[in-house]
């Protein structure tokens, strides 16, 4: 696959990309299903932790897949919708946070240390937010693309798996306008608490997207132009991450509602994110929607909405634990259990 990053324009970003997306390998995948039947347990015994192991076989191209080198990356942006007082918090939070993050006193950091995953955080001119998505575009084209390609440039392409997440003030209604434009319905069903909005918060969340979708009458198939019309630039680098890590054949964990959100708009294109496990179904009332959106399963469901890829590193533990069991347990042959497939506990 031709990286389509960085590019001048959408229309050579969209001609690059046309260019092929990597597949999983079935030769590596067909051999970790294999080994799975002949693992002493019965078939299917250890439901998603099987799936999971298959899921990484492919996409490492071998039988045996493995997490050596585990990559973090949180990527932080501030909104211009936050003028019309969509979010109770000051846009200073999201540097503030950024400083928690590089000093370790943030939840993703104990988290990092203790699933082993590398931490990255990239933070797009927090100085500059973008533009008020109910007055005009949030970003240029131009824009869109850079912080796509912040956001490539951010993945290591040697690591085994990358897990995505995000921080900035008023980014859950940017990510409920996203998955309107995206999938429709009414602005209610997309927007929620975020950082703690009450009744009041969340109903001015739906009137400010409603006057968004009216000014941009957003196209559902033009993924870019949504995120020209509504994103913010941490929702662009998390797709450009996630098209760096497809390039390179790395598996992604996607974090919450709003990462998930960014993700979505890759979703037009076919298989985009085939490469992607939704690490977690979280509280906020559109993700659970979403993630049926995108028919993506979740591998924990455990009322987080905090962000910051916390829920995506609390997931890699199960992938990490997926991955033992699969590499570790003896085959019927080697245990000298008699059986093969058909035996049972």
């Amino acid at each position: 696959m031709q990286s389509p990053l960085p590019a001048p324009d959408f229309e050579t970003f969209r001609q690059r990309l046309a260019q092929g997306l990597t597949a999983p390998d079935a030769t590596a995948s067909q051999a970790a299903r294999d080994r799975q039947a002949n693992l002493t347990k019965p078939p299917g015994s250890l439901g998603v932790l099987e799936d999971l192991a298959v899921f990484m076989a492919g996409w490492q191209g071998r039988a045996r897949p493995r997490i050596a080198r585990a990559q973090a990356v949180v990527f932080a942006g501030n909104h211009g919708v936050c003028a019309r007082g969509v979010n109770p918090y000051p846009q200073a939070v999201t540097a503030q946070m950024v400083a928690n993050f590089n000093s370790g006193g943030a939840a993703i950091n104990q988290l990092c240390r203790v699933t082993g995953a590398a931490l990255s955080v990239v933070p797009l001119d927090l100085d500059r937010p973008t533009g008020d998505f109910t007055a005009g575009p949030a970003m240029t084209e131009t824009e869109v693309l850079a912080a796509m390609a912040q956001g490539a440039a951010a993945v290591d392409p040697q690591a085994d798996i990358v897990l995505l997440g995000e921080m900035g003030i008023g980014n859950s209604t940017v990510a409920a306008a996203l998955a309107l434009a995206l999938f429709g319905g009414r602005a209610e069903d997309w927007v929620g608490p975020g950082t703690g909005a009450d009744a009041t918060g969340v109903a001015l969340k739906a009137r400010v997207i409603n006057e968004g979708m009216a000014r941009h009458r957003p196209d559902p198939g033009d993924g870019l132009g949504l995120l020209r019309a509504f994103g913010g630039r941490e929702q662009a680098a998390i797709c450009g991450a996630i098209l760096a890590a497809r390039r390179a054949r790395v598996p992604v964990i996607l974090d919450g509602f709003i990462c998930t959100a960014a993700a979505a708009v890759l979703h037009p294109i076919a298989g985009a994110l085939d490469h992607c496990i939704a690490g977690h179904c979280g509280s906020e009332p559109g993700h659970r929607r979403l993630l049926e959106a995108l028919a993506l399963r979740p591998v924990l469901s455990l009322d987080m909405r905090l962000g910051e890829g916390s829920g995506a590193a609390v997931a890699l533990g199960v992938l990490r634990a997926a991955l033992a069991v699969h590499d570790g347990m003896a085959t019927f042959a080697e245990a000298g259990v008699s059986g093969g497939t058909s035996a049972g506990h």
